[in-house]
């Protein structure tokens, strides 16, 4: 029987918003996530044997690749990766790898590529592999996807892996949500040493949870104050995913809202003075003491200036209850790599409510077709020699 509501609203009333895929797959996303662990686990020897004469070479080189949000899931795992695996580790994009190859593809360096894609089919995602495999001479492909339809899973390569995530998660709105999410716990558990995130899936999956549950009214009522302007700011792995809130909001309001993302030291240096009267800044406050305190000052400061409309702190450990505090309970003590997946939503669920304040439709926001779901439009050019 099909479900009567999402995020407690009555589907009916999603359906007549063109709000029912979006917010399904929002919701979705904590049973999705100890899935997609369930999944990682059974598969978790193979994957490792497959990898391992990359990761375990200190001379070898992963790269974590994908376009627009997939590209957002590398951001925000690479400088965590890059730390615990012996091969270097970087996210570099599909769009920049088509349009500069040799900038990015070393010859004579053993390669991984992790390539993520909600689809599968679009083009620089299938060009990035057919560039590594033929530029590169030891090259083996990692795909992590959600539709088993999808190009990326059967691209004519010598050495591939997919990943493939449940079909729930091939994500029907225009917005990835819950594919973003599962994409980056699956490749997260899959290139730790086994069982590393056993004992931690249930408390990130509950945390997730209580933020969709417990966030979706303050937010609602953020949303509905109509701010033109918002800047989403984090330190470390979160600043990857002030980079994916950003977009998010940016693609659910169909470029009504103006959107920046950088880190709360960064954002003194020119980017602060994004901020009007009529702005939101959301920190996503790190639960690192060092970092913290760095998050802290900023927050404190913009409060101070009184120049923004609202500040609002996204946080594991509140320093006070009040409006302006997202407070995602359970979660003190966690790594800022397990804040990912709660605090994405409290992003994914503020950009789900501007839609829904604009009268626009999020799982199909920008009606125009001037970006679609699966991007079309672009034409690939063979490197020159």
């Amino acid at each position: 029987m099909p479900p009567t509501e999402s995020l407690g609203i009555p589907e009916t009333d999603l359906i007549a918003t063109g709000a029912v895929c979006t917010a399904r797959e929002i919701a979705q996303q904590p049973r999705m996530l100890e899935r997609a662990h369930a999944l990682v686990s059974a598969l978790h020897a193979r994957l490792q044997a497959f990898v391992a004469p990359v990761t375990g070479n200190p001379r070898a080189r992963v790269i974590l690749t994908g376009a627009g949000t997939s590209s957002y899931i590398g951001q925000c795992l690479a400088p965590l990766l890059d730390r615990s695996l012996a091969a270097r580790v970087d996210a570099v994009p599909t769009t920049d790898i088509v349009s500069a190859p040799r900038l990015y593809l070393d010859a004579d360096q053993p390669l991984l590529l992790v390539s993520f894609g909600r689809s599968g089919n679009s083009p620089e995602s299938i060009a990035a592999m057919e560039l590594a495999e033929s530029l590169v001479a030891d090259v083996r492909h990692l795909v992590v996807t959600c539709n088993p339809a999808g190009a990326l899973g059967s691209a004519p390569v010598a050495t591939a892996m997919t990943l493939q995530l449940p079909e729930e998660t091939h994500d029907a709105s225009f917005a990835m949500t819950s594919s973003f999410s599962c994409m980056m716990y699956a490749t997260l558990a899959a290139l730790g040493e086994a069982g590393a995130m056993d004992g931690r899936i249930g408390a990130i999956a509950q945390a997730t949870q209580r933020a969709i549950s417990g966030a979706h009214a303050p937010l609602g009522g953020l949303a509905a104050c109509g701010y033109d302007r918002v800047a989403y700011l984090g330190s470390g792995v979160l600043q990857g995913l002030a980079r994916e809130a950003a977009l998010k909001l940016g693609e659910l309001t169909n470029g009504a809202v103006a959107t920046c993302f950088d880190s709360p030291l960064g954002f003194r240096h020119g980017p602060k003075t994004f901020i009007t009267a009529r702005t939101l800044a959301m920190v996503f406050v790190s639960n690192d003491p060092l970092t913290r305190r760095y998050d802290h000052d900023l927050v404190d400061e913009l409060r101070r200036d009184g120049r923004a409309a609202r500040v609002i702190e996204v946080t594991a450990q509140p320093r006070r209850a009040d409006p302006d505090t997202i407070a995602v309970s359970g979660m003190a003590g966690a790594a800022d790599v397990d804040l990912l997946w709660p605090f994405v939503v409290v992003a994914q669920l503020y950009a789900f409510e501007a839609s829904r304040a604009l009268g626009l439709s999020p799982d199909n926001p920008n009606t125009q077709g001037l970006v679609n779901r699966v991007v079309q439009g672009v034409r690939l050019y063979a490197p020159t020699a």
